[in-house]
């Protein structure tokens, strides 16, 4: 992407669908065909885009179809590359989306032509250690995921607590007993955060949030932490646990083993028009308790 008098130059756009749904594979066809006109595209639904696709290399936006569980697909491929995402909202809540599609064929050639900002989004990465490792920071830097929302320390099939202790730069915070443990971005904290009792933050905010979900035994409300703090998450349960990075990886965590969570290097980049406070104003509508609404589930729009 390059960029003149502050402007984003925009020459190749990757279209990312959700296949799941017809509605967002014809509106990704329909936005082929306004990019098409003069700029180099390609489209992929997403479970066909992975990282290291070829065609990201050249790619200056990608624009997502569907909800935020694709753009958490296409925020993985992406980020490596710097490329900047706009979201379609095709789903329900649609927290990272940007665009509705009543009004996204209307909008999207003024983003084609550099209008809007970039909004950069703070990540996670979290790495597997083994019983015999410190997990402090002299470890190993191979092995690293990166996630945009959450890293979830969960249970497996066995319909048993897990025993999770945490530590906070090799301090020991609480052990826990529960159904699993979530470690949560500013951007996650809207999402399994949120529905286990975890407070919002700020979207562009650096700090993380630790959750224990349905605790039986330890510290029962959420931790914010700084973004500079490294979180150690040991499995002292007798079946291991799962690690879970933005619902997509399911690693097994060996008994005696743990998880290592660190804020990422990485940023995911958003092409917006709106303000950030636009965040703040849609959120209850998104949650729905907006226009009078009282406590129920979240509406489309």
């Amino acid at each position: 992407m390059r960029r003149l008098d502050g402007c984003i130059m925009i020459k190749a756009v990757g279209i990312v669908y959700n296949a799941r749904t017809s509605r967002a594979k014809d509106m990704a066809g329909e936005i082929a065909g306004l990019v098409g006109n003069g700029r180099e595209f390609w489209m992929k639904s997403a479970g066909e885009l992975g990282e290291g696709d070829a065609s990201l290399k050249d790619t200056d936006l990608i624009v997502t179809v569907g909800g935020d569980g694709t753009i958490l697909r296409a925020a993985k491929a992406a980020v490596a590359y710097g490329i900047p995402l706009l979201g379609v909202n095709m789903g329900r809540l649609g927290f990272m989306t940007e665009l509705r599609p009543a009004d996204a064929l209307e909008r999207i050639p003024g983003f084609l032509e550099g209008e809007g900002w970039i909004e950069e989004r703070s990540m996670l990465k979290a790495q597997v250690f083994g019983e015999s490792e410190s997990g402090g920071a002299g470890s190993s830097e191979s092995g690293w995921n990166h996630a945009l929302n959450d890293v979830v320390v969960t249970r497996g099939a066995t319909p048993r607590l897990i025993w999770v202790r945490a530590l906070l730069d090799g301090a020991e915070l609480t052990s826990y007993r529960a159904d699993a443990v979530i470690v949560s971005s500013a951007t996650g904290s809207t999402g399994y955060n949120l529905s286990s009792g975890g407070p919002i933050l700020d979207p562009q905010a650096q700090e993380m949030v630790l959750k224990p979900v349905a605790p039986h035994v330890g510290l029962a409300t959420a931790v914010v932490l700084p973004p500079m703090v490294s979180i150690e998450l040991r499995v002292e349960s007798y079946d291991g646990a799962l690690l879970s990075v933005d619902g997509y990886l399911n690693e097994p965590v060996e008994q005696g083993s743990g998880v290592r969570i660190q804020q990422s290097e990485r940023k995911a980049k958003f092409l917006r028009e709106r303000s950030s406070q636009e965040f703040y104003a849609s959120l209850t509508r998104r949650l729905g308790f907006w226009g009078g609404m009282g406590a129920g589930r979240a509406v489309f729009y």
